[in-house]
């Protein structure tokens, strides 16, 4: 089956420039500085790359109409729901480095532009599947509902990003120095490169990244078909990436259903391209279910939060604290 696409190569191009520019104004203009992001700048930041890519969907609805329309909004916001799990693994990632707060925005700023190129990579190639097999439709959906049964029943894990064997891979073969060297990713020493910490997060980042590009592709590939659509909802989603962590950080662990409503949304999506060939569920219909279980499983997190641990003290633990401080 031939895959319909929108996306000329002049709007490829069109499209790869805009985003380079984004990036350049980013870090060349507006975070030349390293400094720590707070949460207003990040919240407002996260309100300008949302605006950016509503106003891109509605450049989609007037050239292209309003099902393309419908299947890049369905995308951008699958996309972003499920790159809230980035946010719990670029914690883990920058506690696990000691990362400095005014470094983390320009970790994140060089492992999204991996990113961009890594999923850019996978989106071609799984459109190239797709267009030539189209049977991969139903193995991805079998993956996608397999990985959210496993989300779902699986009991808070921990993340160890130095096990990836990309990140292992690059610290046996690449000399790094100890400590950071400020924003730099390598420096020279006595005419030698060596790698920073910095670029070993970045690492770290692009390496994760790449096993949620797994998880993350496919779910958009159960909206639309079009590599273009696909590509540019996942690209607008990771440039708002960064902003999200630094707006969510500090909040994102109270909300402890938001793991169930992932689980759900990749099931659901899995099992609609396992339909696919007996009923195709409408876009406006499959954005309302991803809209209505994200923000279920929020309200539902903050109707029951999680309870907090009690620290249990022995009856005389006070006056033995009391009695060891006179000593």
């Amino acid at each position: 089956m031939e895959i319909q696409s929108i996306g000329s190569p002049l709007l490829w191009v069109a499209f790869t420039v805009f985003v380079l520019g984004l990036l350049a104004l980013d870090l060349g203009v507006f975070h030349r500085e390293a400094h720590e992001l707070g949460v207003r700048e990040a919240l407002a930041w996260t309100v300008v790359w949302i605006s950016l890519a509503l106003l891109f969907n509605l450049g989609v609805y007037f050239w292209y109409g309003s099902e393309r329309a419908l299947e890049f909004l369905t995308g951008y916001v699958i996309e972003k729901a499920l790159s809230v799990d980035n946010v719990f693994v670029f914690l883990v990632i920058f506690s696990a480095f000691s990362v400095p707060p005014k470094l983390q925005h320009r970790a994140l700023f060089w492992g999204v532009i991996g990113a961009l190129v890594t999923r850019g990579i996978f989106i071609v190639l799984g459109a190239a599947l797709l267009n030539r097999f189209h049977w991969m439709a139903y193995l991805f959906g079998a993956f996608l509902v397999f990985t959210g049964i496993r989300l779902l029943v699986q009991r808070g894990g921990e993340i160890h990003p130095e096990r990836n064997p990309i990140f292992r891979l690059f610290r046996r073969f690449i000399p790094t120095v100890d400590d950071y060297r400020g924003s730099h990713l390598i420096v020279v020493e006595a005419g030698k490169r060596y790698a920073t910490p910095l670029l070993l997060v970045v690492v770290a980042i692009e390496a994760t990244d790449i096993v949620f590009a797994i998880d993350s592709i496919p779910a958009i590939f159960a909206v639309t078909k079009d590599p273009f659509i696909v590509y540019t909802s996942n690209i607008f989603a990771m440039l708002g990436l960064r902003a999200l962590y630094f707006a969510l950080a500090g909040v994102v662990g109270k909300f402890q259903y938001l793991k169930v409503g992932l689980s759900l949304l990749l099931v659901f999506v899995g099992a609609k391209m396992l339909i696919a060939g007996i009923y195709a569920v409408p876009i406006p219909l499959s954005l309302g279910v991803i809209a209505a279980t994200i923000a279920g499983s929020i309200v539902a997190s903050l109707i029951w939060p999680a309870k907090k641990p009690e620290i249990q003290r022995k009856p005389d633990d006070s006056s033995d604290d009391a009695a060891e401080m006179r000593r």
